[in-house]
Formats: structure tokens, sequence, C-alpha cells
């Protein structure tokens, strides 16, 4: 879905840059410098890059979304996913054994309760942030939701290269988000989008030294130390 502009504010910018209107592609690269020295991350296409508008009168209109993250073999599926502000997420439950998605964490707290195989449930996420997710049944079930207020967003390609298309005319702020970075580049960069196509300036990050912080279940409690090791059929009856 196209996002719209009032037809002063399009047509003005126009003028100011004249050229048609027509949208624009941003592309870029960012160089990831991971835990040993020459070695590409293994991640790279979990990274998120996002254009937001530097002036908030601009913001389009957000299109909203119903997507999926699977838990199947005690894993989440897709491990970072993108949504735009007012979308819904359902957690289906591919496995054999009784799930518990949540999140006490940063961006939106919620809480699905125990579900049994072959089931789902849904939530929809109301503002933007990054929500990390886990399992209250199995400690090394993890992904994270990144809400944003832009519907200019995409994942970023295994060799580290990324394109956001159909953008109108002006100025945004270039971010990103990589859950295992542990130094680089972490300021928004400003970018005049005024040309069919943009090559936004190279990013830097480094992922050496990094190390999945721990986390306790929903009651902020300590997993049991075999928590992984068993199928958990369900609630005792």
């Amino acid at each position: 879905m196209r996002p719209s502009l009032t037809c002063s504010s399009f047509c003005c910018l126009a003028l100011l840059l004249g050229e048609s209107a027509s949208p624009a592609t941003v592309s870029g690269r960012i160089d990831i410098a991971a835990k040993s020295h020459g070695e590409r991350s293994q991640n790279s296409s979990e990274i998120v890059v996002w254009l937001e508008p530097a002036d908030a009168a601009d913001a389009p209109a957000l299109p909203t979304e119903h997507v999926t993250l699977l838990q199947k073999d005690k894993t989440f599926m897709p491990h970072v996913l993108a949504i735009t502000v007012g979308s819904t997420v359902d957690f289906p439950n591919a496995d054999p054994i009784f799930h518990n998605a949540f999140s006490v964490f940063d961006g939106q707290m919620f809480d699905v309760g125990l579900y049994p195989p072959g089931t789902s449930k849904a939530v929809r996420f109301h503002r933007p942030g990054v929500v990390r997710v886990f399992c209250n049944i199995h400690p090394s079930m993890s992904a994270v939701i990144v809400v944003l207020d832009t519907p200019y967003f995409t994942k970023m390609g295994r060799e580290g290269e990324y394109e956001i298309a159909n953008l109108p005319p002006g100025q945004y702020q270039l971010h990103f988000f990589d859950e295992r970075q542990t130094a680089g580049d972490s300021k928004p960069v400003l970018l005049t989008v005024d040309s069919p196509q943009v090559s936004a300036p190279p990013m830097h990050l480094s992922e050496r030294g990094y190390v999945r912080p721990p986390h306790k279940n929903k009651y902020g409690l300590d997993y049991p130390v075999d928590a992984d090791s068993d199928s958990y059929a369900g609630p005792p009856r």
C-alpha cells in the first residue's frame, strides 16, 4: 500500500526539487564485524533497517498487517519480526507440546497464557518499540518484534545490503536494529531523498563479544534447570 501525502506538501516539494515527485528507492550497506575477525554474521538477515520522516508532519498513514510468529521445534520463526504499529501477530503452536509466549520488556508487555498444540493466540501491538519475546516453559526460546511507526522498512540481506522502495521525496532518518550489536554506529543518519535512486552512506557495527543475556520467566523467577529437556505435555488435570 502506497502511503498518502497531502497534495500541497507533495507538489511543493516536487517543485523545489525541480522534478516530478515519483517514488524513490534508498539502498545501502551495513558492514558487520562478527565474533571472530573477518567472519560475517550468520544472522545478518535478522537486522531491521527503516526510514522515518525527519518532520513528524510528513508521517504517512500506517498500513497494518496480520502476521505470524510460528512456534515450532521449540523455536520462534522468524527470530526477528518487523511490523507497523497497530498490526496483529499470531502465535500458532505447531509443536506437540504446550507453549506460553510472553514479554515483560521494553516495547509492550503481554502474556498469552499456556496453550496446547495446534492452537494459536494473537496480540495487537499499539505503540512503537522493541518487544523481546520468550516462552514461559522453554528458556531457550526467544524472539524480537520491532514495532515501527513508519511503513518504510526492510530486513538486511545476507551480504549486508538493503533496499527500501516507494519513498516520497523528503528528508528521513535512517535507523537499524541488530539484537547482537556490541559497538559501532548507533545514531540515526539524516538522508535527503531527492532523486529516484539514493545511496545511503555505509554503516558499521560490531557483534564481537556478544553474549545472549539471561532472562527470567514471566513471574520474574529462574527457570528450572531442566526446563528445556522435557516435553511439557500440559498442566496437571
